[in-house]
């Protein structure tokens, strides 16, 4: 049985008091902190069911919050591990050796970039811009940066994480206090 994809009383206050920030009809533009919401509540992605649901409270249609979704890479489309592993690809962090940091993460967690391993702890997920040019290389794991990368870095990070045995992504962050 699916469970039924719909906010709580307290979290669709906080969406509609978002709504309310924009001019009747206008809605829409609240449509990227209510899908970081959604995405939090709902299971750390946004399945179609959710998209879905974000639209019918919006009133448009779903593909716009599709169009949404989907342009931006730090809304994930598909289960994620506990642990997300965001590692950034722009310029400053691949020369500085980004790629290789992937390429490590791959070897040593068994997955390429995009998938999970088996016990669903851990994503590698390379991403745009996260906004630490001078620090690079840089990854991100829920609300927590990690810059100057260097395998052993890397490799204590995975360690950490491991042992932690946390969610580490979206829901790390509280929505509740955003207004």
């Amino acid at each position: 049985m699916k469970k039924e994809i719909k906010f709580n009383e307290e979290t669709l206050a906080l969406v509609h008091k978002m709504m309310a920030r924009y001019p009747e009809g206008k809605h829409k533009s609240a449509i990227i902190p209510i899908l970081h919401i959604a995405q939090a509540e709902f299971g750390g992605w946004l399945s179609p069911e959710t998209m879905d649901y974000v639209a019918s409270i919006l009133k448009i249609q779903s593909i716009e919050v599709y169009e949404v979704a989907s342009f931006y890479s730090m809304f994930n489309l598909k289960p994620v591990g506990k642990c997300l592993l965001e590692v950034c690809r722009t310029s400053s962090c691949w020369v500085k050796g980004a790629e290789d940091v992937v390429k490590h993460l791959e070897k040593k967690l068994g997955i390429k970039e995009g998938e999970t391993t088996k016990d669903g702890m851990f994503t590698i997920k390379t991403v745009e811009c996260l906004g630490s040019c001078g620090t690079a290389p840089l990854l991100q794991c829920g609300a927590s940066y990690h810059e100057n990368l260097t395998f052993e870095k890397v490799d204590a990070l995975v360690e950490e994480y491991r042992t932690a045995g946390r969610r580490r992504s979206y829901t790390d962050l509280d929505y509740k206090n955003t207004l």
